[in-house]
């Protein structure tokens, strides 16, 4: 399936960027219309808004019988500079209302609009607020109705001011013109130049002659194969339409051979494989079980694109000879389904695709803030409150408030709020995940991002309370009741941090860890790691908390609520040791903050099956290297290069966050881990870095980074199509980054030769995406959502010249002013045109 979230026009002689208007279907009456004013504001890095209103109901709308609540990427609100009808307030999170100010009147038919400013520049629709409703009053203050807004419009981003994020901003602008120049530097290349396999492998060698793949081969399979034979049977049949035997008995003298034997490739004897396809028939050795897989997933690479075409086609196969192994052991993806719910199917499609590109690791995250995702036995409420979000009347009560557009009504169709993973769907994803050789990673994030427990286990201790049975209540209760801290977190939470002085808050871990560890039991999977989040804990939180403050009083030398981070680690690190479990979480927990807040890293918990996952590499430009010097098993997170829900581009339609820029393909394949400050260019905000005196990764510390991980945060990830197209094409760059061996280019030190050679590797890469790979995709499990580069192009003198960031797409064209399609003229080179011009790639 291919998507383009954006249609280019191009109007002789001025090339500019179309917009688009969103609405939300619903019952209701009173029209919204939304507009991003301007990111030049007198506030550094700051926007300036507008709503419009206007009743079509038969109802005045007074200062004290409404108000519109609504999300939006969270972004502080400033104090208005002019008198305004209505204000915007922050509630909670990325939860806000408008509220009438005194005075305030709107007769039927008539019109209001309201400025207002905040922080933190917007360029994207997305960043638009989502799941407006109102809420009305009767004359007593108590909500009487909830509508939702049916009329919604989110005007265009069409000027400069709405699309660059302030005086600040270097990036350049989203112009057809600026990818037609930046596409130059790639060419088409011919099949035979292409990858034969993404990720690459370590030796192939083409030899002469072609074996026809068909049902006369058998699948002669080792014992304890028997799993991976039956997964490549039931491709080829997918492939051929027809059913491949397989067979553990003595093979014949010709079929698909299945085996495992001592094999080292590269220095490496963990899944590492050796594929032979020559007139014997297939042959896949592999070290170990997993090796055979990916040598299964290699074979699979190498069936022509035809075959996924027309799957009866008759398939034939060069004589080939791979030799391979991974690059890291850990290859991750991380995939938040708390922020926006995705269903078991979805998971196991991504499974296949990360199963497919040789990904070994899948860290589930399914507790956050916005949501907690897995039933757990003996504490229903964290799904039956932290499962679904709704409207409530204020952030104090035991439920979730509406998130991410999520609207004021819990599983309602069409949103993403509401949804939790059964035992029994969660073992089945851990079962099919086996299968896959992959390792599904369980998470629980505290003492921060912690509010879907908190209200959850809330709602426990009022219903227990109310019955009677107090010290049932607070087995589980994890705030401090009394804490007054005020504190503002990453995303806008002021309530979202456990206390860590109360023993129900580790006795609420180990309950949660034992019971995700029954269901690991069941499923047949061994559980030896759990990552226990740890990020993001925000300044101010225990300064005002009693049981902090005796938690200080009794411990001198913590000194400051600082280090109470440290503490609560430190306790839960003997918990799960006793568990026999390696902790892993995000870089904050190996880290100590100083006491003007800077974080430096903590030696206290090398050699202790500890595993920082580091993402901070624009803000703390060598904290990686310095986290590896310092003895750390690391996994590079780095967001410059493996956020996936970062916007591809500037470009206002395209969909994700950039508070860290913006990340595309490139950016996943263009990394060196051991030294990162070459593949790290500019900051979210297109300037230059300087890693004068930074410390690097010393040589004997190579060996304590663990591997890479992408992520996929999902603030902004509505179904599993929006979730696809984030990570596709992105994740065949990150899977060359973790698998392949070491690029040429990673070792070279003259920046204008590294850069020469690196655009040649990835001028491969891209005609391989665009030739093998993405018409693979469009088929493979009835088909992936993608993403398409949008076209460059450019009118000089009337003449159309048009190319694309991937060589190998098709460029169709209109001068009648109506959108491409499939049908539409193929654009093959320079070309005369005339009239309204729209470009589309296929």
């Amino acid at each position: 399936m291919r998507i383009s979230l954006c249609i280019f026009i191009l109007t002789i002689p001025l090339l500019f960027l179309s917009g688009c208007q969103r609405s939300d279907s619903k019952a209701g009456k009173v029209a919204v219309t939304w507009e991003l004013l301007t990111n030049f504001t007198d506030t550094p890095n700051g926007f300036k808004a507008q709503f419009t209103l206007r009743n079509n109901s038969s109802e005045v709308l007074t200062n004290a019988n409404w108000a519109l609540f609504f999300n939006m990427s969270p972004r502080p609100i400033l104090p208005a500079k002019t008198p305004q009808t209505a204000t915007v307030q922050h509630i909670n999170g990325d939860w806000y209302k408008l509220i009438p100010n005194d005075g305030f009147r709107l007769e039927p038919g008539a019109t209001a609009t309201i400025d207002y400013e905040g922080t933190e520049a917007v360029n994207k629709v997305t960043d638009a607020p989502l799941g407006l409703y109102f809420v009305f009053y009767n004359k007593e203050g108590k909500e009487e109705n909830i509508v939702q807004v049916a009329n919604y419009t989110i005007r265009p981003f069409s000027r400069k001011e709405q699309i660059v994020r302030g005086k600040n901003d270097q990036m350049p602008l989203p112009t057809l013109e600026r990818a037609y120049q930046d596409n130059l530097a790639l060419s088409l290349l011919s099949p035979d130049k292409l990858q034969k396999i993404v990720p690459a492998p370590v030796k192939i060698t083409t030899g002469n002659g072609t074996l026809a793949l068909d049902n006369s081969l058998t699948i002669y399979a080792q014992k304890g194969l028997e799993t991976e034979a039956r997964l490549l049977s039931q491709k080829l049949k997918a492939l051929t339409g027809k059913d491949i035997s397989i067979r553990n008995t003595s093979p014949a003298a010709t079929g698909i051979f299945l085996k495992t034997a001592n094999l080292r490739v590269n220095g490496t004897s963990q899944e590492a494989y050796r594929l032979d396809i020559n007139g014997n028939g297939i042959t896949i050795t592999g070290s170990d079980a997993a090796g055979v897989f990916y040598g299964i997933q290699s074979l699979l690479a190498l069936l022509p694109i035809e075959s996924y075409k027309t799957p009866t086609a008759p398939i034939t196969l060069n004589y080939t000879q791979i030799e391979d192994a991974p690059r890291f052991a850990f290859r991750g993806m991380h995939f938040d389904v708390s922020r926006n719910f995705q269903t078991k199917e979805t998971i196991l499609r991504i499974l296949d695709l990360l199963a497919f590109y040789k990904i070994n690791h899948f860290l589930f995250y399914t507790t956050e803030d916005e949501g907690w995702r897995l039933d757990i036995d003996g504490l229903p409420e964290l799904t039956q409150v932290g499962a679904q979000r709704e409207h409530t009347s204020g952030k104090e009560t035991p439920v979730l408030h509406p998130a991410y557009g999520s609207g004021p009504k819990a599983y309602e169709e069409g949103k993403y709020g509401s949804g939790f993973y059964s035992k029994a769907d969660f073992i089945d994803i851990l079962k099919y995940a086996k299968e896959r050789h992959i390792k599904v990673i369980p998470e629980l994030n505290f003492p921060g991002h912690a509010r879907a427990a908190i209200k959850a286990m809330e709602a426990r201790y009022q219903r227990l309370m109310k019955e009677g049975k107090e010290k049932e209540a607070n087995e589980y209760r994890l705030i401090d009741p009394n804490d007054t801290s005020v504190y503002l977190s990453a995303q806008g939470y002021t309530d979202n941090v456990v206390s860590v002085g109360r023993e129900s808050t580790y006795h609420f871990y180990e309950k949660v860890v034992d019971e995700i560890t029954k269901m690991y039991k069941e499923a047949g999977v061994p559980m030896d790691i759990m990552h226990a989040g740890g990020d993001e804990v925000p300044e101010g939180v225990w300064t005002k908390s009693p049981e902090a403050a005796a938690l200080l009083k009794e411990n001198p030398t913590i000194k400051d609520p600082k280090n109470l981070q440290t503490y609560f680690f430190r306790k839960l690190v003997q918990r799960l040791e006793k568990r026999k479990l390696e902790i892993h979480g995000w870089e904050e927990v190996a880290l100590n903050k100083t006491t003007d807040g800077k974080y430096v890293p903590n030696p206290e918990f090398v050699g202790r099956k500890v595993v920082p996952y580091v993402w901070n590499n624009l803000f703390d430009l060598d904290l990686g290297n310095r986290l590896a010097n310092a003895g750390y098993p690391v996994v590079l997170c780095n967001v410059s290069n493996f956020y996936f829900d970062m916007a591809y581009n500037n470009d206002p339609l395209e969909p994700g966050l950039y508070w860290a820029g913006y990340v595309d393909t490139w950016h996943n394949w263009a990394f060196a881990p051991f030294d990162m400050f070459k593949t790290t260019f500019k900051t979210a905000m297109g300037k230059p870095l300087n890693f004068a005196g930074l410390e690097r990764m010393k040589p004997e510390a190579r060996k304590n980074i663990r591997g890479i991980e992408a992520q996929l945060w999902s603030e902004t990830v509505k179904g599993r199509d929006m979730a696809e197209y984030d990570i596709l094409p992105k994740l065949l760059g990150f899977a060359e980054s973790a698998w392949a061996p070491q690029r040429p280019w990673e070792t070279i030190d003259n920046q204008v030769v590294r850069e020469k050679v690196m655009r040649q590797g990835w001028n491969v890469f891209a005609n391989t995406l665009a030739q093998k790979e993405l018409p693979r995709l469009a088929r493979m499990n009835d088909g992936y959502t993608y993403r398409l580069p949008p076209p460059g192009a450019v009118v000089e003198k009337g003449i159309l010249k048009a190319n694309t960031a991937l060589p190998g797409l098709i460029i169709r064209y209109t001068t009648d002013g109506s959108d491409p399609s499939g049908n539409s003229i193929q654009y093959k080179g320079p070309v005369n045109v005339t009239g309204t011009l729209k470009t589309q790639k296929f």
